[in-house]
């Protein structure tokens, strides 16, 4: 189909694919990451029909069964690869490109300057500046991250699963780790919030918020914070509609 696009957004446990004309996602299909291999990425995308492929991964060795899928059509996005926006970093190259594919969508859905939170196996902050270049960002652990490796390091803290606590105070150890993972968390992304906002200095701060986590914490911030769980998605489709058809 004419102008259509396959978007692939390799996490560290699943990878996201999406369905793409160039000014909206279609239909989104996921699988995990540890198990793709070049006939799984087929079986995934069986039945949809697109022009490019445009690919953003963290995990660089499983890119190749990509490349042998998609060959000359599969777009990577890179640090120096047209972006439509710009990278004032000392080691671009170090950065994410999931982080990069946010950054663009940041740019061109809500503005500058602006702060992407996606809240993943890492929960990461990605600022643009006023005049729409990536200028640096924050990683702090996972809210899973966080509450399994307290189950993993203690002989006697259980494996919770996360939901609103009751109360501040638990009442019990599942209680506890809850109120610790909901009010802990939610006061770390609060800090980190507050002193990039003060960096930024006095101009109006766009901030989006994105990743599995990110409605649940988000939702008791008290902040008028919107989430996009596509925004990843968009970033490599914005990307993907800046290079011309081949």
């Amino acid at each position: 189909m004419s102008g259509m696009q396959l978007l692939i957004d390799v996490g560290n446990g699943r990878t996201k694919f999406g369905l793409a004309t160039s000014e909206a996602i279609l239909e989104r299909r996921e699988h995990p990451t540890r198990e793709l291999s070049p006939a799984a990425v087929r079986e995934v995308v069986k039945g949809w029909q697109f022009e490019k492929a445009v690919i953003c991964s963290v995990v660089p060795k499983v890119v190749p069964a990509f490349r042998e899928v998609f060959g000359s059509t599969l777009i990577e996005l890179r640090h120096d690869g047209h972006l439509g926006i710009g990278i004032r970093y000392p080691k671009p190259e170090s950065i994410g490109a999931d982080r990069l594919a946010n950054a663009v969508a940041l740019a061109h859905m809500h503005g500058a300057p602006g702060i992407v939170i996606d809240f993943g196996t890492a929960v990461t902050f990605d600022i643009l500046s006023a005049d729409k270049f990536y200028i640096g960002g924050v990683i702090a652990p996972g809210l899973r991250l966080m509450t399994d490796y307290l189950h993993e390091r203690t002989a006697l803290l259980p494996s919770v699963d996360l939901r609103e606590p009751e109360t501040a105070i638990g009442q019990s150890t599942e209680g506890a780790i809850l109120a610790g993972a909901a009010i802990g968390y939610r006061g770390m992304v609060k800090g980190i919030l507050e002193a990039l906002k003060k960096e930024l200095g006095g101009e109006q701060i766009r901030v989006v918020a994105t990743g599995g986590d990110a409605e649940w914490i988000i939702s008791g911030m008290g902040e008028d914070i919107p989430t996009d769980p596509d925004l990843t998605l968009h970033g490599l489709r914005l990307v993907g509609n800046l290079r011309a058809p081949l």
